[in-house]
C-alpha cells in the first residue's frame, strides 16, 4: 500500500477531474451557477467559501450524492455523472465521521475491504497498515466512544483511504473540533496528504485553514467560483471585492482613473498608480495590513514610495501590533496597518503622524463592486 511509503511531497501532475459547465437548481432556485475547475492529480485543493455558496453542493457532486442539473464531471476524460456511488474510486470523509458505534476500530476501518469481499488476512494487513499510518495502531480494539474527537477523525480518514481511492472528498471534516485540537489536525491532514500522495478535496468556510492546508484554493460566493489560485495569490492578488474582503483583512481604497496626457493612471489616497484595466473602468485599490512598514528616513528602493498618516489607535496582538490610521487632509480613508511589536517602540499617541513605507507591488485593483 502507497499508504507505507516514506513522508515526500505531492507530486501534482495532469488533470485528474473536471467539471465543466456544472450547475445545480432546485425548480426556480439556481444553487451553483456553470462552474468550470480542474482537480489535479494528486493535489490538496480547497474549496473555501460562506455558508450557501456552494461548496458542499460540488463536493457532493463530484461524490455522486448529488446530480448536477448541467454539466460534464470527467474523471481521466470520461464523464461520470451517471456513474453510482460505488463504482465512484473516492471515498468521502464527513463531519460528523460517522462511525459504526458497535464496532472496534479495526472493524470500522475493514468495513469497506470486507464489502469488496477481501480476504480476511489482507484486510487484517491493510487495517494495520492504515493505523499504524494514522498513529492509530494501539487503539484497534477501542470502541469509538473510548475515543477522542481527533481520534475519531483519524479513524474516519482511515477508513476513507483503506481502499486506496483516487480521491479523498473532506466536508468540513474539522468543523467540530475544538481550536488546538483543530491545529494539530490541519498539520496531521496536510502530511498524511503527502505521504498517501493521494488527491484531497477538502471543503471549509475558515480561511486560516485553507492557507496552511492547500495547494490550491477555489473560492466560491452565492453559486459562483470566483477564483482559483495558491494561497499565495489569492491571499496577494485578489481578483474580486469578495475576495479581498472574505480572504484575510485587505485595506480597500477608492481610486479615480486620470487619463490626461493620455496616460491611462489611477489616484488613490495612496498616490499615483499605473491603470490596470480599460479607461474608465473603476476599480479600488488592495493591499494589506503587512504591506506597510515604518519608514526610518532611510533611501527606498526604486518601486517603494512613502506615505503619511495620522494615528487614531493602536492595538496590542501579541507579536504584531496594529494601527489604526487615516488618510488624507479629511482623515476620511482608513486604513490598518500591521507591523513587528518589536518595531513599535516610539509609543506615539493618538493624532500624531505616522510616516509609511510601500510597495507598488504589494498593491492589487479590484473591481469596483455597485
Amino acid at each position: 500500500m502507497t499508504v507505507l511509503a516514506n513522508p515526500v511531497l505531492s507530486t501534482v501532475t495532469s488533470d485528474l477531474i473536471r467539471l465543466v459547465g456544472v450547475t445545480k437548481s432546485y425548480g426556480s432556485i439556481n444553487v451553483l451557477k456553470p462552474v468550470d475547475l480542474d482537480i489535479k492529480d494528486g493535489e490538496f485543493l480547497t474549496i473555501l467559501g460562506p455558508s450557501g455558496s456552494g461548496k458542499t453542493t460540488i463536493l457532493r457532486m463530484i461524490g455522486g450524492f448529488t446530480a448536477p442539473t448541467s454539466g460534464q464531471i470527467l474523471l481521466r476524460g470520461t464523464d461520470i455523472v451517471s456513474l453510482p456511488i460505488f463504482k465512484r474510486p473516492f471515498n468521502t470523509v464527513f463531519q460528523d465521521y460517522a462511525l459504526f458505534p458497535h464496532m472496534t476500530v479495526a472493524s470500522n476501518v475493514g468495513y469497506g475491504l470486507r464489502i469488496r469481499r477481501m480476504p480476511a488476512d489482507q484486510i487484517k494487513a491493510k487495517v494495520r497498515a492504515v493505523l499504524e499510518t494514522v498513529n492509530l495502531a494501539d487503539k484497534a480494539d477501542r470502541y469509538p466512544a473510548a475515543l477522542s474527537g481527533g481520534q475519531r477523525q483519524r479513524v474516519a480518514l482511515a477508513r476513507a483511504i483503506v481502499c486506496e481511492p483516487q480521491v479523498v472528498l473532506l466536508d468540513e471534516p474539522l468543523a467540530a473540533l475544538d481550536a488546538e485540537l483543530r491545529r494539530s489536525m490541519q498539520e496531521f491532514l496536510k502530511d498524511l496528504q503527502r505521504r498517501i500522495r493521494t488527491t484531497f478535496v477538502f471543503i471549509t468556510h475558515d480561511q486560516e485553514e485553507a492557507i496552511s492546508m492547500s495547494d490550491r484554493i477555489a473560492v466560491m460566493d452565492h453559486g459562483n467560483l470566483v477564483q482559483v489560485g495558491t494561497p499565495k495569490e489569492i491571499y496577494y492578488r485578489p481578483k474580486s471585492e469578495f475576495v479581498a474582503k472574505f480572504f484575510g483583512e485587505n485595506n480597500l481604497l477608492p481610486t479615480i482613473t486620470d487619463s490626461q496626457g493620455g496616460a491611462s493612471m489611477i489616484e488613490s489616497p495612496l498616490g499615483r498608480h499605473v491603470s490596470p484595466g480599460p479607461k474608465g473602468k473603476g476599480f479600488q485599490l488592495a493591499i494589506r495590513p503587512e504591506s506597510f512598514s515604518l519608514h526610518d528616513g532611510s533611501e527606498c528602493k526604486p518601486d517603494q514610495q512613502v506615505t503619511t498618516a495620522k494615528l487614531e489607535g493602536v492595538t496590542f496582538l501579541g507579536p504584531t501590533t496594529q494601527l489604526s490610521l487615516s488618510l488624507g487632509a479629511a482623515a476620511a480613508h482608513r486604513i490598518k496597518v500591521r507591523i513587528p511589536t518589536a518595531l513599535w517602540t516610539n509609543n506615539l499617541g493618538v493624532g500624531a503622524e505616522v510616516s509609511l513605507r510601500w510597495s507598488e507591488s504589494d498593491i492589487s485593483f479590484v473591481p469596483r463592486e455597485s
